[in-house]
């Protein structure tokens, strides 16, 4: 007999038939239980002081308070992790991104039409976030008061010329659950003119772009979503979009980024591994491969090659990671270098850049 207590969920979403339909989903699964709903955030505050969810699933767009404003002050006060359920429009993707910046564990997207099907078929996906959110530990990150000086700082360009060029090995980088802050925090310490990066972050199609504005808008080096035939640079992040894959390619002794289509690997498109066994490929040892925090496995397989091939491997460590699944599957195929908490990675990557 499973005598593990159920994990709690929370529902708040202003649609009846959002809340039945999740309802059903949660029943089929023994680790988790229903705890209620609510109709909008000032029905459930009450509530949630009272008796503690272990998870939040939170919709945006709702009457009387948004999901946003409550997420911040649900962070400020006694912090649960939480999961974005929201119709991402446009305008919807922008305020996701904002959830996530105010310490959302992740989001899943939900079509304005077609949402019972919707939540049925995408049940697996839903419940594995669910239960990852439960293991989270949220950490909202302070309010960034440093994003005048960082713009100022893209005025001066980055080391130009053919030496520049030459000097130019790839860093990897992939992450999942949590990554989106954890992304952040390690660009935002970059250096104008650091090693070009190439990036996998488990995203719906809509949120990359928005995520790689943001991003841009924040650090010092220019970061930008990928697009096929873009040439990794000094001082650039790619981010693969949402929906495709992204890959490596070496020619003419510079390193291009490939963007496809294909199907899902480990269920994710963009997928990490996609993106690390064409760096093993096409750059081996001369590449820095770090993995970040994350559910499953996405990323191992392909890091291991990379290990094998001679390039500098390393995983985030448990007590910096939101969810730790990602990286310890790296460290247990002894595909790991060093494990290092996330405000040491971006020094890693400066001291692999001097170091060729």
């Amino acid at each position: 007999m499973n005598t593990r207590q159920a994990i709690k969920v929370y529902v708040v979403d202003d649609s009846a038939i959002v809340r039945q339909t999740l309802a059903m989903v949660l029943q089929g699964d023994p680790d988790l239980t229903l705890m209620g709903s609510a109709p909008n955030p000032l029905i459930a505050e009450p509530i949630i002081r009272q008796t503690r969810p272990d998870v939040l699933l939170l919709d945006i767009e709702m009457p009387g308070m948004d999901g946003l404003t409550f997420l911040r002050q649900i962070m400020a006060e006694h912090p649960i992790p939480t999961v974005i359920c929201s119709t991402l429009t446009e305008h919807g993707s922008k305020i996701a991104l904002d959830a996530l910046a105010a310490g959302a564990i992740a989001v899943v997207a939900k079509p304005r039409l077609g949402l019972k099907q919707f939540l049925e078929s995408s049940r697996h996906e839903l419940l594995q976030t669910l239960k990852a959110a439960a293991r989270a530990r949220p950490r909202p990150l302070p309010p960034n008061g440093c994003l005048p000086q960082l713009q100022a700082a893209k005025a001066a360009p980055p080391v130009a010329g053919i030496h520049a060029l030459a000097m130019n090995k790839p860093v990897v980088l992939g992450a999942s659950t949590g990554g989106t802050q954890a992304i952040e925090a390690v660009l935002m310490a970059l250096p104008r003119d650091c090693p070009g990066i190439v990036i996998v972050q488990h995203m719906p199609e809509r949120f990359t772009a928005m995520y790689a504005q943001r991003l841009d808008a924040m650090c010092a080096i220019d970061v930008r979503e990928a697009k096929d035939g873009d040439r990794v640079e000094r001082g650039l992040a790619l981010i693969a979009p949402g929906g495709k894959h992204l890959q490596l390619r070496k020619a003419g002794g510079q390193y291009w980024a490939v963007v496809a289509d294909g199907p899902p690997v480990n269920r994710h498109k963009p997928s990490v591994d996609v993106l690390f066994q064409s760096a093993a490929e096409c750059a081996g040892k001369d590449a820095l491969a770090i993995i970040l925090t994350g559910m499953g496995n996405d990323g191992a397989r392909g890091m291991k090659l990379l290990h094998d091939r001679g390039a500098r491997t390393i995983a985030q460590d448990e007590a910096s990671c939101i969810v730790f699944g990602m990286p310890m599957e790296a460290i247990q195929l002894k595909a790991v270098d060093d494990v290092l908490p996330l405000s040491s990675v971006a020094n890693a990557i400066l001291q692999f850049d001097r170091r060729a």
